[in-house]
Parts: C-alpha cells; structure tokens; sequence
C-alpha cells in the first residue's frame, strides 16, 4: 500500500490516488460535459431592459456571462504570463482537458516492433480520441486513461486542476452533486448522520467521519434497521395506550 497524496489515506501499491479521489476525480470528468448544456445556456444575450431610479441599472447588461464565455471559450493549456494582471477566469475546459491529455500521452509508453523484430518502447505523440477533439472527447479519453494517470507522480495536479475547473463551473451554473440522508444510524457513533453524494465512492458519516462502501451500508442497514423499526412500532403502542 502507498498513501494518497489528495487525501493521505490509503492508495494502492503503485497509485498516488486511493480509490475515493480516483472515483472523485472520474466523477467531476463526467460532470464537466453534464454541465455544458447549462453554460451554453449562460451565453445568451440578457435581454431584460436597462432599469433607471431606484436600485436597478442606467446601463445597457453585458451581452453574455463572462464567466460561461471563459470557461467554453478558446485559450492556452497553461497559465500564460500577465504582468498586467488582464486575465480572468483561468483557463477554459477545452484547452485544460486537451492540454491534460497530451501530457498523459507524451508519458503514456508505446510498444513496437522494428522493421528488424526489435520490440522498442517510446512515449505516443499525441492522444487522438476517436470521437473528435470537443470537450466530451477529451473527457471521455481522459477517463479511459485515468488507470494509468493515478500511478503517475502528477497524478495529485491533475486532480486538483479538475477540481478547481468543475468549481469555477459550478459558480456558473450553480449545480452541485446530489447527496441523500441514509436512514440507518452511523455503525461508528451511532448518529443518524450517513450521507451518500454522488461525486463520492463512500457513504460517510458527518458526525464522526467514519466510511462505508455501498455494499457495506447495505449490510449494515439489514441488520440494525428491523431492530429499530420494532423498538418504533412498540414506543408508538405506548404512546397510543397513553393517551
């Protein structure tokens, strides 16, 4: 075992991720191409008239969410210089996803054979999805290579860039992962506090932090919910014979 270097718990042998950020990180890979249905949306014109008096505005609104046009416009894979300070939003997800890809590509090894039968290993020359180059390419590429990106020293950048990129998304379409309250008491401190989100592989605890695999949960809840649905039945009889 190795530790991960997100969030220092456990990671397989030979990953710099632990299962949980590797699934994190696949989920948000999917949740960008999800989204960009609601930040097209965000590039249409504001077509509400200028307001006078009062608190609205004297002034015509900008034709589109700027924040949207960063994040689906054109740009650099990588932070440019900017001495004076022009530059806003960071960089868009197609540039990041595609720069992303090239760089796993030019570390990914390549097998072949010489036309002598000398079996040779080199780095590929590029990654070229077989969908086309849009942003769902890229994503889609990027998840089937993530296998090979966690065991990857740079594997903790990639994460953290694709976390900061889904952030600046949600700013814009303010969408978050859907997180549902389990109805079993924590098997760690007992409280009713188990969350299951969508974006996590674990269902966890917000009381104490303690973590259980779905599989786990669902065991869990087979053997402690009869008891409790039969200690409410019998409080409830004792309500109604009280009264």
């Amino acid at each position: 075992m190795s530790t991960c270097t997100v969030c220092q718990t456990d990671a397989p042998a030979d990953a710099y991720l632990c299962d949980g950020c590797t699934y994190r990180l696949r989920v948000r890979l999917r949740q960008v191409v999800a989204t960009l249905p609601l930040l097209r949306a965000a590039l249409r014109p504001d077509t509400g008239p200028a307001q006078r008096g009062g608190s609205g505005r004297a002034h015509s609104p900008l034709p589109v969410d700027v924040r949207a046009l960063d994040l689906l416009g054109p740009g650099h894979p990588v932070p440019i210089e900017d001495p004076h300070g022009d530059q806003t939003g960071g960089i868009p997800i197609g540039p990041l996803l595609a720069g992303w890809a090239r760089y796993l590509a030019a570390d990914y090894p390549a097998v072949w054979t010489d036309r002598y039968g000398t079996v040779r290993i080199d780095r590929c020359t590029d990654a070229r999805p077989r969908t086309g180059t849009g942003i769902p390419a890229w994503s889609a590429w990027l998840q089937a290579y993530l296998p090979y990106a966690v065991t990857r020293p740079w594997a903790e950048e990639f994460y953290h860039q694709v976390a900061d990129l889904v952030a600046r998304i949600e700013r814009v379409t303010h969408t978050r992962p859907r997180r549902t309250a389990k109805d079993a008491p924590c098997p760690g401190c007992g409280a009713f506090a188990l969350v299951e989100r969508e974006d996590e592989l674990h269902i966890h605890c917000e009381a104490c932090g303690h973590r259980l695999t779905p599989e786990a949960y669902t065991a869990h809840r087979g053997e402690v919910m009869p008891a409790l649905a039969a200690l409410a039945l019998r409080i409830a009889a004792g309500q109604h014979r009280a009264a």
